[in-house]
């Protein structure tokens, strides 16, 4: 069993689906206008961690012969041949899909169920099967993923349209291709090799932290838009500030030195700077 559990884990890429679900916690705070149920909260946790891992686990299906070429990737549980590649990570990811829609239509309501589908889409069809090997839009577009996550936190609290969370899924849609872009340019060369066309790769590693700086610029300016429009307070508009500054700085130092080691710093910089802004809407909603 623990072997099994060591094997087959890796498939669902918590890292990526734990900061997915924690965005859609965010949404359903900045949304709620009174006292949030705990059970609201885990059956959002709950069906938003299933849809990111069924998602997760269709791309290391999908992607098994590119993850083979990466040395970034070759120790994945397919590739590595620590499970076969037969169709088995289909089917859990089948599983894990129709249980997070049931879970979120049961336990929540139908916009959540609706988000939470339109994001595993876009990650596992959009993104991986049509924009990941075809174009160099494709982190751009798929970005939308981790925005359909805000808007599903939303939609647990208030059903209707409610502007919070749209900009907050504004920002992350912002965010998605200023932290990946520099992740891809600390690994161009893999992605070069797995005939991948990231941006990088497409137009190099200087032009892109030009375009990096540009989107960073939007990512900034967009993050102001929930105070502007006075739905959080002076401590999200300080933080906003300050870490918008932060990052901006880091941009331009990759500006300045588009090399791999000024490119992943950049990128930790980016979850520094998510991580700090989402928090800091936890800590103004409840403070207000």
């Amino acid at each position: 069993m623990q072997t099994y559990l060591k094997n087959y884990l890796p498939l669902f890429k918590f890292r990526i689906c734990s900061l997915i679900t924690f965005s859609a916690v965010v949404g359903l705070i900045s949304s709620s206008s009174g006292n949030i149920s705990a059970s609201s909260i885990a059956f959002l946790i709950l069906a938003t961690m299933m849809a990111s891992a069924s998602a997760s686990c269709f791309n290391h299906y999908f992607d098994m012969d590119i993850d083979a070429v990466m040395h970034r990737t070759q120790q994945r549980p397919i590739p590595s041949r620590q499970i076969d590649s037969s169709r088995k990570p289909l089917f859990i990811a089948a599983i894990l899909f129709a249980a997070s829609i049931l879970v979120s239509f049961k336990a929540l309501n139908y916009m959540v169920s609706l988000h939470l589908f339109l994001g595993a889409l876009v990650y596992a069809l959009i993104y991986t099967v049509w924009l990941k090997r075809r174009s160099w839009l494709n982190i751009i577009i798929g970005g939308l993923a981790g925005s359909f996550a805000v808007l599903a936190g939303g939609a647990s609290a208030a059903p209707g349209l409610c502007l919070p969370p749209v900009l907050l899924a504004v920002t992350i849609f912002f965010w998605t291709p200023s932290h990946f872009w520099s992740f891809a340019i600390v690994h161009r060369e893999e992605y070069a090799k797995a005939g991948i066309p990231m941006l990088p790769v497409v137009i190099g590693d200087a032009r892109t932290a030009g375009y990096i700086l540009l989107n960073t610029l939007f990512l900034v300016a967009s993050s102001f838009l929930p105070s502007y429009f006075g739905h959080f307070g002076i401590f999200y508009t300080i933080t906003a500030m300050t870490v918008g500054a932060f990052f901006i700085i880091r941009n331009i130092q990759l500006l300045k030195n588009p090399g791999k080691e000024i490119a992943l710093k950049n990128f930790k910089a980016s979850m520094l700077y998510l991580g700090a802004l989402f928090l800091s809407v936890i800590i103004d909603v409840a403070i207000r």
